[in-house]
């Protein structure tokens, strides 16, 4: 039984290419199309939600969402919500909300695992972009964990260069530093990493962001909340620098009195400032 719904999925999703490529060839605009939970490897986390833009074609950029939470907690479905917000910025462009697996207890699915998950997401994006008739341009944005998934994958595994632009909501960006702030920042670490700093220095090193700046790196736009006790600003600072060192295009915006996270006027700020960074980076 578990076979014949594999098989009848799989032909229903070789029906709907074939419309498509039909809608593409006589040039009629392709409609939008929406696909929910599709796996990019066999565990059951690593799925992701695919919005396609009507009227797309080989020029369209995805934006890549990657939820936050420690990265040993958190969902997509956070921010299915927001899917429609970011299309009604950024109408045209491709959305690609993605899951990863989750750390737990420092033994299960512990760093890099996480980041292995976005390079293997991003990689069944950019294989399958002839597929859903779209470019392999993406643009990364992430929120706190998730912007430090976005991060490191932009900056270290993206020898394609095919990310052309990154929006950090608070991420961490310097695991060495983040590790020495207090005990709560301390215990999220080793949950994830399942080792501590001077247990294994290389790892942390290899898994910060601001480790692997250069001069080729992704235009970026952090996000920052001056009062964030989680992932204070001096992570975002730092990276900042970095990026100023090399000359990469860049925006740092911080909000004196916001924590990790916030909401209101000051998000429609955020989402204001991200429009006018992409706009004027991403071709």
């Amino acid at each position: 039984m578990r076979y014949c719904c594999y098989l009848l999925a799989l032909l229903l999703f070789l029906v709907s290419c074939t419309k498509n490529n039909d809608v593409a060839e006589n040039n009629i605009p392709l409609p939008a199309v929406t696909i929910t939970d599709t796996a990019y490897g066999s565990d059951p986390l690593r799925k992701m939600d695919i919005y396609l833009p009507a009227g797309r074609d080989e020029h369209t950029v995805a934006i890549v969402l990657i939820h936050g939470g420690g990265w040993s907690d958190g969902d997509k479905s956070e921010l299915t919500p927001s899917v429609a917000g970011v299309q009604a910025l950024f109408p045209g462009y491709a959305v690609v909300n993605i899951n990863y697996r989750l750390a737990k207890n420092g033994v299960t699915n512990v760093f890099p695992a996480q980041e292995e998950d976005v390079e293997k997401a991003v990689e069944t994006i950019t294989a399958n972009a002839e597929n859903f008739h779209i470019s392999r341009d993406l643009i990364l944005a992430g929120f706190s964990a998730g912007g430090h998934l976005a991060l490191l994958h932009g900056y270290k595994n993206d020898p394609e260069k095919h990310v052309k632009a990154i929006v950090a909501f608070f991420g961490p960006t310097d695991l060495t530093a983040l590790s020495d702030i207090g005990t709560i920042q301390a215990l999220i670490l080793f949950n994830a990493t399942g080792k501590t700093y001077d247990q294994d220095s290389e790892l942390f090193i290899q898994s910060s962001p601001v480790n692997f700046v250069t001069e080729n790196s992704p235009p970026t736009i952090i996000l920052q909340g001056g009062a964030d006790e989680l992932v204070p600003a001096s992570q975002s600072v730092e990276l900042d620098s970095r990026l100023e060192e090399n000359k990469v295009a860049h925006e740092l915006v911080v909000y004196p009195g916001e924590g990790h996270g916030w909401s209101g006027a000051t998000l429609a700020d955020s989402f204001e400032k991200i429009k006018n960074f992409i706009d004027a980076n991403v071709p």
